[in-house]
């Protein structure tokens, strides 16, 4: 009794306190102590009953480190997670009543707070080991260089260098990607020549817009500090010495398979080999996007597992034909050597890229799975894989590549455990069209679940995603697996012997038909969905509703589904910036509020800009002319637009040009305008309403977007930071004259 006393005493303390009036608060607390315990008790049990299925979330741990450290802004806030995931860590090595009552919980913190802490020291340590300042400004002259690596783009008519050379005004040594076009080289070039050229070379370009592709950010990470274009003919001072073999053999094939094979079929044939795309039609690469069947085209986890599960079955069953041998080795594991050898060789034919290098990895480890007579696939060994890949290469945690890459085989793994569909494909007697069925049925619901998967990350990297892909790669993944790799692979190993003519002939026809297939489906009705910019938190609710549905194998799974509904809820709601500056200023467009069509300030823009604008806008029709859009004025310095909504209207000045403008009627223009754009700096008696973005503010802030409903601005330097790849001209603030 006096124990229950004790007791009752003490949780009427907890839940009542006493306010030093002496008056008791009338309302008991969110939670108290026994709900906490009885909570951390429910958190303990599950994780008592999950074992195997805990270990995945490691990789996530790992992954969240490193992507914590792209989107905290200094090293300062790098330094401050590193010492939370420190002091949680001491914490839970010190929880006393963690280690004898919660031992689950206390194990979770502990581990998963050091992983964390893992991931951001990581990709911190590789920022700071492998990236290089940009220039410091584009510069033009003459250029001596030595030739790194060389890819030929025949269907753009042009060669992609990768050069070594001094740059003019540091004297340091820098690695620079220029462009040459194909009537400016006179000469063969090869890996290690030294050539001299007139050219043109600018720091690697940020987002044009917010939500673009940051392409200085993948140029840190690669070492780049400079890209441009060669303007005169090149001169090869000295030929090629120990330079890259493999790479100038590597080209020569291509070249060769593009002899046999024109056009298209000869770019997607080369592509399947060597890894080179360049001689893919600039329409059939964008019909493959639009089918769903991009990935086809880039050397990853498809075309290395085939040429390795191929290899180890062959391998295998010529084997098992040698009972002696069979007898005395455990034929696995030569099976998996051999399979091994063939996909080293295919990824140091083709490249060796990051996707093609985290494939073969992800191999190998399945392929050591098999030889021990472990599960080749699951969970467990795919987030091993993700570890090994994210600890080589941290910054492919936010690439697209990466992304799809395991979202994919995720899913596989995920739909591989699920009982129904376990069930679903068990042996039974019965006739083989019914046994076809259920396979080609399991087929189409795998495509359409890793369509779903995959369609975020599209939809979030590149505003647009096919809706068809699973229908498409029913028929193409076989195509290309089973028909067009094989016929190329027979055709070059005859080609010794100078008999591949019909094969080539046949491996032709088959691509023709991969061709027809994309063509066919990028141009069925609503065959792409194109959307505007998805922010991070749309994203996040994706990802982790997808990465909580996949990874856990009991009924608590279905909470992931959760967060992916208001994801998709999310996406019906984002709306489309009214206006968009891109960086420099020159690239303005603006939706028309009557017909919803993105108008754009400059008619003459380039394929990229026209690109951008229309990813930004969420559209694929052709922007209308400033010129005849409605409630535009212009003359030959700017545009006066006029943006009505309803009975209000917004007033947007825009300069078009650098001309010299009298300061008094300029100055009226502005106090007439609330929105006042300029690709040149403004002087202060330039005053509207409400913004002005001119050369000042973009140094600092790069492109924008800008809501009009809500007042609000959208700029790149928000999700830059203080990162290497970034330098802004100054803090990156707005300043804002006022509102309507």
């Amino acid at each position: 009794m006096l124990a229950m006393a004790s007791h009752a005493a003490t949780t009427v303390d907890f839940e009542r306190p006493v306010l030093a009036g002496g008056a008791a608060l009338q309302h008991r607390p969110w939670i108290s102590k026994s709900h906490l315990s009885s909570g951390l008790a429910g958190v303990e049990c599950f994780l008592s009953n999950c074992s195997f299925t805990r270990a995945p979330w490691l990789a996530v741990a790992f992954g969240t480190g490193a992507i914590a450290w792209f989107f905290l802004s200094s090293a300062a806030t790098w330094a401050a997670l590193c010492v939370v995931c420190v002091a949680i860590a001491l914490f839970a090595l010190n929880w006393h009543v963690g280690s004898a009552r919660f031992p689950y919980i206390r194990q979770a913190i502990l581990s998963l707070s050091l992983v964390v802490l893992a991931g951001c020291l990581s990709i911190w340590t590789r920022s700071e080991i492998v990236g290089q300042p940009a220039i410091e400004r584009t510069m033009s002259g003459i250029f001596t260089a030595r030739v790194l690596s060389l890819e030929e783009q025949p269907a753009l008519q042009r060669d992609r260098l990768t050069l070594a050379l001094r740059e003019p005004r540091s004297g340091r040594s820098i690695k620079v990607r220029v462009n040459l076009p194909t009537a400016l080289r006179e000469q063969p070039l090869s890996t290690g020549a030294v050539i001299r050229f007139r050219g043109r070379l600018t720091p690697p370009a940020s987002p044009m817009f917010p939500g673009g592709y940051d392409f200085a950010r993948a140029a840190w990470f690669s070492g780049l500090s400079a890209t441009g274009s060669i303007t005169s003919p090149v001169e090869v001072i000295s030929l090629g010495r120990g330079g890259d073999w493999l790479a100038d053999q590597r080209a020569a094939l291509s070249r060769h398979i593009t002899t046999h094979l024109a056009g298209s079929p000869g770019g997607i044939a080369a592509a399947l080999t060597t890894g080179d795309m360049g001689a893919i039609g600039q329409g059939d690469a964008q019909a493959m996007r639009d089918a769903g069947l991009a990935h086809l085209l880039s050397i990853s986890g498809l075309h290395v597992s085939a040429v390795i599960g191929c290899v180890y079955f062959v391998v295998l069953r010529l084997l098992a034909l040698f009972p002696a041998l069979a007898l005395r080795v455990r034929l696995p594991i030569l099976a998996a050597t051999c399979g091994a050898a063939a996909g080293l060789g295919y990824t140091l034919l083709s490249g060796s890229q990051v996707p093609t290098m985290r494939a073969f990895l992800g191999a190998l480890l399945v392929l050591a799975a098999m030889a021990w007579g472990r599960e080749a696939l699951s969970m467990r060994l795919l987030a091993v894989a993700a570890v090994i890949v994210l600890v080589i290469w941290p910054e492919s945690v936010v690439g697209p590549s990466f992304q799809m890459s395991f979202a994919a085989v995720m899913v596989l793994v995920a739909l591989g455990n699920a009982e129904p569909l376990k069930r679903w494909l068990a042996p039974r007697e019965e006739a083989w069209p019914f046994k076809a069925m259920r396979h080609l049925t399991m087929i189409l619901i795998t495509g359409i679940a890793i369509e779903l998967a995959l369609m975020p990350i599209a939809l979030f990297h590149f505003h647009r995603a096919g809706l068809y892909g699973s229908v498409a790669n029913v028929i193409a993944i076989p195509l290309t697996t089973l028909v067009i790799m094989p016929f190329v692979a027979l055709a070059l190993l005859l080609d010794v012997v100078g008999l591949g003519g019909p094969v080539w002939w046949l491996a032709n026809h088959a691509i023709d038909a991969l061709l027809a297939i994309a063509r066919f489906i990028a141009a069925e009705p609503g065959a792409v969905r194109v959307m505007p910019t998805m922010s991070g938190w749309h994203f996040a609710l994706f990802v982790a509703g997808g990465l909580w549905l996949g990874l856990w194998d009991s009924r608590i799974r279905l909470w992931g589904i959760m967060p992916i509904a208001a994801g998709f809820f999310g996406l019906m709601l984002i709306p489309v910036p009214d206006i968009m500056v891109s960086g420099d200023g020159r690239h303005v467009g603006w939706i028309d509020p009557e017909s919803h069509r993105l108008v754009m300030l400059r008619a003459g823009s380039g394929d990229y800009a026209l690109d951008n604008l229309m990813e930004v806008a969420g559209t694929r029709e052709v922007p209308i002319n400033a010129q005849t859009a409605p409630g535009t004025r212009c003359n030959a310095d700017f545009c006066a637009v006029e943006l009505r909504y309803g009975e209000e209207a917004r007033h947007v000045l825009i300069a078009r040009g650098r001309a010299i403008v009298p300061e008094m009627q300029l100055a009226e223009a502005c106090r007439w305008a609330d929105v006042v754009i300029a690709e040149r700096r403004l002087p202060r008696t330039c005053r509207p309403k409400w913004l002005k973005v001119d050369r000042q503010m973009l140094d600092r802030t790069g492109g924008l977007t800008i809501d009009l409903a809500s007042r609000s601005v959208r700029t790149v330097a928000e999700g830059q930071g203080n990162h290497g790849w970034w330098k802004p001209a100054a803090p990156t603030m707005i300043e804002r004259k006022g509102w309507y």
